[in-house]
């Protein structure tokens, strides 16, 4: 089975091209599920239940998300309909949405991490008591860890080598050259990396970002345009053991 994650899409730059590489990707390589990070395809803050949409059309097969996935309040009846969206597992109880689903026979998860972020509940012992209360779980299952702690995230991957297929990094829109088969079989990421501008400072313009830093005065979020980059990573997994047979980075940019 071939999983294809794609990074933080960023505003309507990262919905266009995801429109414009993922159905040829799809098909190139036989991909057998498609999961999108999400949480920034509006405007560069949050989920709409249009952007949602288009996402879904290009051929996502599940989103997930992380700490901006309450941004926009129209998405937040969606979270706890049919709509393949999660948010992370380890938020309190309480709050809309779910943070699993299963999907073409594969289980996943999202997650977010603590560290420089905010006080969640703990995400190991969260994936513990989820993998201990799913007794009849499929063998592929795929965690999107949205973490800012580079260390934080290679610890999860650490703590769940495996116990699942794969535990891929997501949030800090800068992808890493780690993507590696850890020793019990669990393929792994630290961040894979932002769809969308690329002349940007994580997607926004670099003129305002340049400005906060020098003055810590506050800025809106505004995604910077341009020639932009469909980050992702494939995963092939065994359907029969759920153990990872290889991890690759795929990378397309637009003219």
């Amino acid at each position: 089975m071939l999983i294809l994650a794609i990074g933080d899409v960023i505003g309507k730059p990262g919905r266009q091209v995801l429109n414009a590489f993922l159905p040829q990707i799809r098909q190139e390589y036989g991909v057998d599920l498609t999961i999108v990070n999400a949480e920034n395809s509006a405007h560069g803050l949050g989920v709409t239940p249009e952007t949602a949409e288009e996402l879904f059309k290009a051929g996502a097969d599940v989103l997930t998300s992380g700490n901006h996935v309450w941004a926009q309040k129209s998405i937040l009846p969606c979270l706890d309909g049919d709509m393949p969206l999660i948010r992370p597992l380890n938020y309190p109880p309480g709050v809309p949405g779910k943070g699993w689903v299963i999907k073409n026979g594969v289980l996943v998860v999202n997650l977010i991490g603590r560290t420089f972020m905010d006080n969640y509940d703990c995400p190991f012992r969260t994936m513990d008591a989820l993998l201990a209360q799913l007794t009849e779980k499929p063998r592929v299952i795929i965690v999107d860890f949205h973490a800012e702690a580079t260390s934080e995230k290679v610890a999860l991957g650490r703590y769940l080598d495996g116990r699942v297929s794969a535990v891929l990094g997501t949030h800090t829109h800068v992808g890493t050259i780690d993507a590696r088969i850890l020793a019990g079989g669990t393929a792994y990421v630290t961040d894979i990396g932002l769809t969308g501008p690329i002349e940007s400072v994580i997607g926004d313009e670099p003129e305002k970002v340049l400005e906060h830093f020098l003055t810590m005065l506050p800025y809106r979020v505004s995604v910077n345009a341009g020639k932009s980059v469909l980050n992702a990573i494939l995963v092939r997994v065994d359907e029969q053991t759920g153990t990872a047979v290889s991890i690759e980075r795929l990378q397309r940019e637009t003219e």
